[in-house]
């Protein structure tokens, strides 16, 4: 059924351009699978021209027979899938860069024609073909993207957090903290977060957007949103090495609440004194953060950790490897050993058996022999999962998404593959 469709591929551009009442269409057809209102014109018009800067590149299958009458015409798409690339942290300050799938979508009147597979498989392929080890997504639901290879990497979680007289850090502060316009983020915002990026696994390169929405020129309506305010925190050396963008929820929701928007800081201090900061706030007896990390350091510093009110952690970054040798080589390793990984993978990009042997923190990886026998056995998906050290490859035995054939190789995978520090991603795309 998916020769009947036309697949298209055209990059995002800026009002004025050519090329630009395609990519409005497609953005209309993106909105109206998300279930998002109808937006203006103008409002399509500031999204597309930050996705010209972030060199997205749009996605549409077209219909190519005759179109049902008084129905949606041809030139608005029925399946879309944009895609665009930036550098993921995987661990210990190194850097790949990955092909980001973003903006899934599939009409409802025109599923089960193999729509998804075959722009997904296609773009895999050919992010492959140009070299990229590795793509990523953030899903709006769970059950689709396993069968494609891509397992979960990071999590994140919702927390509320009692600042009234509970509220109390066990932390000697080491900077200061000075409230900002919030147009100065959109300066400020990008150089403080690369320094988070650089030193946090899971961490992905952010967006066009990242920088209007923290700063209040672009809010999520399209609109200039008046009610982010902004704080910078300075390190000791007068450095601004973190800021908080956040909102007031107003005076008809209870307990009285300040949403984080934004919150990246630099180093361990300027989280918890942007934390302060926030508590400190007059007239608020709660903050709520949408986004926050499951290994907080904030709950550890709290002389009550009762204080935070904490969602179930949800996936939140989902990795899929194109390439078992090139992404396993792209990693360093905090401990020395050999594993043999038998891999299956879905769409038969680059399944098979290997040697990964690491010394001195180096990785070499080579293919063995079909039957060469293997330590671990598992899906591209669940290698996919423990590659940024944020998933335990012991916790995806007991689940049995890996088959340990050699007694103890789960353990020493979970040894082989940790990082620095707790994986995180900040950026939703």
């Amino acid at each position: 059924m998916s020769g009947n469709y036309d697949i298209r591929r055209f990059p995002a551009v800026s009002q004025g351009k050519a090329g630009y009442a395609e990519a409005e269409t497609w953005a209309k057809a993106v909105g109206f699978g998300f279930h998002e209102s109808t937006r203006t014109p103008e409002h399509r018009a500031r999204s597309l021209a930050t996705y010209e800067v972030d060199g997205r590149i749009f996605t549409g299958a077209y219909q190519t027979g005759e179109v049902a009458p008084s129905s949606l015409p041809a030139d608005v798409p029925v399946a879309t899938f944009g895609t665009l690339r930036k550098t993921l942290n995987i661990g210990f300050g190194r850097m790949l860069e990955a092909q980001l799938v973003t903006a899934v979508t599939v009409r409802t009147s025109h599923r089960r024609r193999g729509l998804l597979r075959r722009m997904m498989t296609e773009d895999l392929q050919a992010a492959k073909d140009d070299g990229i080890a590795v793509a990523a997504l953030t899903a709006s639901e769970g059950t689709i993207y396993g069968r494609f290879g891509y397992g979960v990497a990071s999590l994140e979680r919702s927390v509320k957090v009692d600042t009234t007289a509970r509220f109390r850090l066990l932390h000697q502060p080491t900077g200061t903290v000075e409230v900002a316009e919030p147009k100065v983020l959109l300066d400020v915002a990008p150089a403080v977060f690369d320094r988070v990026h650089r030193h946090t696994p899971g961490s992905v390169g952010r967006q066009e957007f990242y920088r209007q929405m923290a700063s209040g020129e672009l809010g999520r309506d399209g609109k200039e949103d008046p009610a982010i305010k902004a704080t910078l925190h300075y390190g000791p050396d007068g450095g601004i090495d973190g800021y908080v963008s956040y909102k007031f929820l107003g005076w008809d929701t209870e307990p009285y609440t300040v949403e984080v928007v934004d919150l990246v800081a630099a180093t361990d201090s300027a989280y918890l004194e942007l934390w302060q900061y926030l508590a400190a706030i007059d007239l608020v007896d709660r903050v709520s953060w949408p986004e926050a990390p499951v290994d907080d350091p904030l709950a550890w510093a709290l002389a009550d950790p009762r204080c935070i009110d904490a969602s179930d952690s949800r996936d939140m970054l989902w990795v899929r490897i194109l390439d078992v040798p090139a992404a396993l080589e792209a990693r360093h390793y905090p401990a020395d050993g050999s594993l043999v990984l038998s891999v299956t993978d879905p769409l038969g990009l680059t399944g098979g058996t290997f040697r990964l042997e690491i010394n001195g923190g180096q990785a070499a990886v080579e293919p063995v022999p079909a039957g060469t026998p293997a330590d671990l056995e598992l899906d591209v998906s669940a290698l996919s999962s423990i590659y940024l050290g944020g998933v335990c490859p012991v916790t995806l035995r007991a689940a049995g998404k890996i088959r340990e054939l050699a007694s103890g190789s789960a353990l020493r995978a979970r040894q082989m593959f940790a990082v620095e520090r707790a994986t995180h991603c900040l950026t939703h795309f």
